[in-house]
């Protein structure tokens, strides 16, 4: 029903705005023709009057460039990323704002020039503008400026990525190896065991319950365990190895301030210490305003739902997440996996529970008892008192 309305309300609108179309076009129309027999300027030429409107509608137009600037930040600064939770976060989140920052400045003042400059040498009658075929030192001027501008932040940007990136061997012994393992439209995980080493994998092997495509008869692999929720212990180095079973995707985790692209015939990789848990966050003060906002909302939306018979929308709980960032398909809005930073000894006792592929696979495809057919199993009880009787 409530698919219907709104397609019903979509046809209405585009309707009003078609006939509010064809009215505009046909006032023009009768414009035209009032005009006919009277005294009208009609040379292409634009003079004096015109060049002043123009130079006028420039300036208000970078005004509307500014208030609308402030407006956005007024209305929707808040729905920015908060608190990171991982250890390199706070050195994106401030490659990102010092980038934003001068983007902003050199914005501001580009645009203020663009648009004065266009009002002050607006077109005047029996002025001629000068005309010169170069400058030397302008061109010097914006030609090294921004080279050192841009420089200087490709470098930091380096800088801040090889930070990241790198891993040491000391974190690789002591990391948690986690294989992301993408496909339309759905993520699937799997853990390495003690070994820290991720047995063999291939799209050809897939078959069942094995839904990764595991060599089992590789020896890394039998302690490998596969799961369709990600747990990750607070303050643990993470090696994801990402994989994609079909098309491109990407691994996005956005409170980890974490991307990566998964690949098809490739494994990618990423890495990052989680430094706060799932619980910390819920208390965290930007997202406990952004979950109130949210409830607030769906609170309203039941109102209406239920009002037409339908079901009320469950209370929403802010839960990390890992998002596909690429426009992989049909239903790659969909595409999402639960994540949960626990303390160590919850993690611990997380994985602890979690049976191994191998076992898995051994069980589903461990033979059945067969009953012979046609045959009546006797009842030991009455054997046994007939031998008695």
């Amino acid at each position: 029903i409530v698919k219907k309305k709104y397609k019903m309300t979509s046809f209405l609108v585009f309707t009003v705005l078609v006939l509010i179309g064809i009215a505009v076009w046909q006032l023009t129309k009768i414009y035209d023709l009032t005009q006919i027999g009277g005294a009208s300027d009609d040379s292409e030429v634009a003079n004096d009057k015109d060049n002043s409107v123009n130079g006028y509608l420039m300036f208000a137009f970078v005004g509307f460039i500014y208030v609308f600037t402030i407006y956005s930040l007024y209305a929707w600064g808040e729905l920015v990323l908060g608190t990171p939770a991982s250890e390199h976060g706070k050195d994106v989140d401030s490659l990102m704002g010092n980038s934003m920052a001068l983007i902003f400045f050199v914005q501001t003042f580009t645009q203020f020039l663009l648009h004065y400059f266009a009002f002050k040498y607006r077109g005047k009658e029996g002025q001629k503008a000068l005309y010169f075929a170069d400058n030397n030192k302008l061109e010097a001027i914006w030609t090294i400026i921004p080279v050192i501008v841009l420089a200087g932040l490709i470098m930091y940007g380096l800088y801040t990525w090889n930070n990241i990136m790198f891993v040491d061997e000391e974190d690789k012994q002591d990391a948690i190896v986690i294989e992301l393992y993408a496909k339309q439209f759905g993520w699937e995980a799997r853990y390495a065991g003690d070994d820290k080493t991720l047995g063999k994998a291939n799209v050809r092997l897939i078959e069942g319950i094995n839904t990764l495509g595991v060599d089992l008869a590789d020896p890394a692999a039998q302690d490998d365990k596969v799961v369709t929720e990600l747990h990750l212990p607070v303050g643990k180095k993470i090696i994801f190895k990402m994989r994609s079973q079909d098309v491109l995707h990407s691994a996005y985790m956005p409170h980890f301030r974490a991307q990566m692209n998964c690949v098809p015939g490739m494994i990618t990789q990423f890495s990052f210490t989680p430094s706060v848990t799932t619980a910390d966050m819920r208390n965290d003060e930007g997202i406990v305003a952004k979950v109130d906002k949210i409830n607030k909302i769906r609170t309203k939306n039941s109102a209406k739902i239920v009002a037409e018979g339908g079901v009320a929308l469950d209370p929403y709980t802010f839960d990390y997440l890992l998002l596909c960032n690429k426009i992989c398909g049909k239903a790659h809005y969909n595409m999402q996996m639960k994540i949960v930073v626990d303390t160590p000894e919850e993690y611990k006792a997380w994985l602890a529970e979690k049976p191994t592929l191998a076992q898995q696979w051994k069980e589903a495809n461990a033979p059945k008892p067969v009953e012979a057919a046609g045959v009546p199993v006797a009842d030991s009880t009455k054997v046994v008192a007939q031998v008695i009787k």
